[in-house]
């Protein structure tokens, strides 16, 4: 007779007789089957679980006992067995199913403790590919599934954070079927979560088989995320919203440590990336301010000054002090205690930077709100990017400042004289600072700061426009001196130089025509770089050359949407 679904009669709560555990992670394994044990629980176990588990002086059954057959082929085959198998899988509903355990002499288990080889760490450390590939479990992973299957007879446990729980439901009688489906829930995510991180892996041992640069994108691509923390809500009120983190990613701001403040905000997150993004495209010591994923202000430090991270704070806040109140800062160096002196009287609501000096720490936390979150050692970012549509994802190599046409040695002068090297560094800074800012992106700057920022416009004119307006009208008069509480005056408005004048440009794009050039020309910018490779390119470099400023081809590109 067979039996549907609807035939078997759910068991609400199983007394925990019987288990089985096989960990990697021993973290808290002496103290389960301390308490396993004193519960009148029977332990099953495999390998070095069961050696550790017996030298704290607990009885165990070692699978090998279980099986009739010794761990082979360096501990490869050990646990795939019937007498295994069959006692996880044994759905206790069945009367069939329990015959056949009884014919078989095969006891039943009723709680599984497994965790899985350090895959992503291994693959994480830049281990060999043969090292890697012996950290593919295959026992492990059929172990949870089966239970998780059969979770409504058996409990599966994955998680060592757990074990506390499942010693007090052995001395209360087991779980109840409730936890048990949570539980099982859990173990599928887990196991779903490791399958596609070695999915992923091999799959990308082939993205250039052949060398020629060009990727060969997989037929599969796939990201495990695990949630962190829900958050008070997304992008507005009425939107819910969670933070997850990807285990197998480079650490970034999912994984920073907040110091200080209040819980960061779905916002807080997006500009706190965008500003980390814009900072760690420098070498130097540099900082950038982000306001609604653009940046209101990036710089570095000046190599002579007495702090250069403070001093290239100082730099980044002169760019747009309007726009820069209620930002987020980010920096590429600790944020030293002259640096947290030019934060402190600026409303900020993240400061996000690879570490904090004692007094830095002391002086920000006078702010009760100010975030503040250190950035976990090995920040980097994906090497491929996904952005969701209907219906799918888009994914792209990501944009990163390393190509070809990104070293100012690359470039191609196209119009006016070589500029010498101070204005060659401003221009190289410029196209760097430039890709942080949404397209159409034109950025002036200066001394290793910008000065106007003009960005997310519909067209080309407009952005340059709007960028020699804010270099005109919002900037402060900087100090380079930062080594006091300040840094900058409060020179703005018309008192305020002209920060275009003598201003270098970039753009992210070429310009479609000349009439964007002309306006930064018209404001004295002294020197413009940027992709080139506009059918009317002539008609740009004519203008370029009328006014006796040199510009600058990189034939590289940074749209950013």
């Amino acid at each position: 007779m067979s039996f549907t679904q609807h035939e078997r009669v759910s068991i609400d709560r199983v007394p925990i007789r019987r288990a089985l555990i096989s960990v990697y992670d021993k973290t808290g394994l002496e103290e389960l089957a301390t308490g396993l044990h004193a519960a009148g629980v029977k332990l099953v176990s495999t390998g070095s679980t069961a050696k550790k588990i017996a030298a704290a002086g607990i009885p165990v059954q070692e699978v090998e006992e279980v099986t009739g057959s010794p761990e082979m082929l360096d501990g490869r085959v050990k646990t795939l067995h019937p007498r295994v198998h069959g006692g996880i899988l044994a759905d206790r509903r069945v009367p069939a199913h329990m015959e056949t355990l009884e014919s078989m002499d095969i006891e039943a288990f009723d709680l599984v403790v497994v965790n899985l080889y350090p895959f992503v760490e291994t693959v994480k450390s830049g281990a060999a590919q043969d090292d890697v590939v012996e950290q593919i479990d295959i026992g492990g992973p059929a172990m949870v599934r089966s239970a998780a299957k059969n979770h409504a007879a058996v409990a599966i446990v994955v998680d060592p954070s757990f074990y506390g729980q499942v010693v007090a439901a052995a001395a209360a009688g087991g779980f109840d079927l409730k936890t048990r489906r949570r539980l099982a829930a859990k173990a599928f995510a887990h196991t779903a979560s490791y399958d596609n991180a070695v999915a992923t892996w091999t799959a990308s041992q082939f993205l250039d088989e052949d060398g020629d640069g060009i990727i060969d994108w997989p037929a599969y691509a796939g990201m495990s995320l695990e949630r962190s923390e829900v958050l008070r809500y997304g992008e507005n009120p009425h939107q819910q919203a969670a933070l997850y983190v990807d285990k197998a990613a480079p650490v970034g701001i999912a994984q920073a440590d907040q110091l200080h403040g209040k819980a960061m905000s779905y916002n807080n997150f997006v500009d706190a990336d965008a500003a980390l993004r814009a900072a760690f495209d420098f070498s130097e010591p540099a900082v950038a301010i982000i306001k609604h994923a653009n940046p209101c202000g990036v710089a570095v430090g000046s190599a002579d000054a007495a702090d250069p991270i403070a001093d290239a704070h100082a730099k980044a806040h002169a760019c747009d002090p309007v726009s820069a109140f209620g930002g987020v800062i980010a920096a590429n160096r600790p944020v030293t205690a002259a640096m947290a002196n030019t934060v402190k009287d600026i409303f900020t609501e993240v400061v996000i930077a690879p570490g904090f000096a004692p007094e830095a720490v002391e002086i920000l936390s006078k702010k009760k709100n100010i975030r503040l979150l250190a950035l976990p050692e090995g920040y980097g970012r994906y090497p491929t990017e996904f952005r969701q549509v209907s219906g799918g994802m888009l994914v792209q190599v990501s944009d990163k400042v390393d190509a070809d046409g990104d070293n100012p040695a690359n470039w191609t002068l196209a119009a006016g004289e070589a500029a010498d090297e101070k204005t060659l560094a401003d221009l190289a800074f410029a196209w760097t600072a430039c890709r942080a800012a949404k397209s159409n992106a034109i950025l002036l700057a200066d001394n290793g700061a910008a000065v106007g920022i003009g960005m997310g416009q519909v067209n080309r004119l407009d952005s340059c426009k709007l960028a020699v307006e804010r270099a005109n009208t919002l900037g402060l008069q900087v100090d380079s001196d930062v080594d006091g509480a300040g840094g900058a005056s409060n020179a703005t408005g018309a008192g305020a130089p002209r920060r275009a004048q003598g201003a270098v440009a970039a753009s992210d794009a070429f310009f479609p025509f000349a009439d964007g050039l002309q306006i930064l020309i018209d404001a004295g910018v002294r020197a413009v770089v940027q992709p080139g490779g506009s059918v009317r390119d002539e008609e740009v470099i004519a203008a370029a050359n009328a006014a006796g400023i040199s510009m600058y081809f990189t034939g590289a590109r940074h749209f950013f949407h």
